[in-house]
């Protein structure tokens, strides 16, 4: 029991690692309310404990070696997705720099405004035919109408941050079971009380991220969007400095790949 609430205590910790964080802060930062902040570190753990769970239990249960290439792609893939998240926030916010440099005379201006609860900003005119687009052609209509019925599509993007994250930590949670830990069930339970910590650490981390996050964007219009653009440029240029020591220094794309699992 006492290793379980070791388990429980170094899952929460593990949430705290840096590519974990900064991942996940691209996704919080366009939320308002504190509560769907931490529904989304709750679905980052969900989709972190699936993969730590399946992959290490295949490495505890049946011996599963991991080769060292095999390694460093599945940790060269979380560089990637930091790269995409990075880029999908400075997507938007690179378009509503350039609305907001656009000439303001005339009708058209540019200033965020929503349609039912879909907010954005481009330039348009509050005229008849003015505005650029129909109402219900906006991205979050469209996705209302394809996915509206589902009533997941907003958790698939944590769940598979998760997924990846959790692919590539596996094997160094399930080797640090296997040096500690003699039965396997018990080892499998390990896994599993470390995915339950994963949850409530990022839970946790999400919701204080969102604080901030919150009161600013009722005190101050625009600022949302500088700390989107932030948490896109940390996560850009993390995503890149992983990627070329995964690359280059560790050797994934050179004859001799060295990999540690961490």
């Amino acid at each position: 029991m006492s290793l379980l609430m070791l388990g429980f205590f170094l899952g929460m910790r593990h949430a705290t690692d840096a590519d974990h964080v900064i991942a996940v802060s691209t996704i919080v930062v366009r939320q308002r309310r504190v509560g769907a902040a931490a529904w989304i570190g709750a679905l980052w753990g969900v989709g972190h404990t699936f993969t730590i769970l399946a992959v290490g239990s295949a490495i505890i249960l049946f011996g599963l070696v991991i080769p060292p290439r095999l390694g460093l792609t599945v940790e060269f893939s979380v560089a990637l997705m930091l790269v995409l998240l990075g880029l999908l926030n400075l997507t938007g916010t690179l378009r509503w720099i350039q609305d907001s440099l656009g000439t303001a005379s005339g009708p058209f201006h540019s200033h965020a405004h929503s349609h039912d609860d879909f907010v954005h900003s481009h330039r348009h005119g509050h005229g008849p035919g003015e505005h650029g687009h129909a109402e219900d052609r906006t991205p979050q209509a469209w996705l209302d109408r394809t996915f509206g019925g589902l009533g997941v599509y907003n958790a698939l993007r944590p769940v598979a941050v998760g997924l990846v994250h959790g692919l590539a930590g596996s094997a160094a949670v399930a080797l640090l079971v296997l040096a500690t830990v003699r039965e396997p069930q018990w080892g499998v339970a390990y896994l599993l009380v470390f995915g339950v910590g994963t949850v409530a650490g990022m839970m946790l981390i999400t919701a204080a991220l969102a604080l901030p996050i919150t009161y600013a964007a009722g005190q101050f219009a625009h600022v949302n969007r500088y700390l989107a653009m932030a948490s896109g440029l940390l996560s850009l240029a993390f995503g890149l400095v992983i990627a070329y020591q995964i690359g280059f220094v560790d050797g994934l794309f050179t004859g001799h790949p060295r990999w540690t699992p961490e």
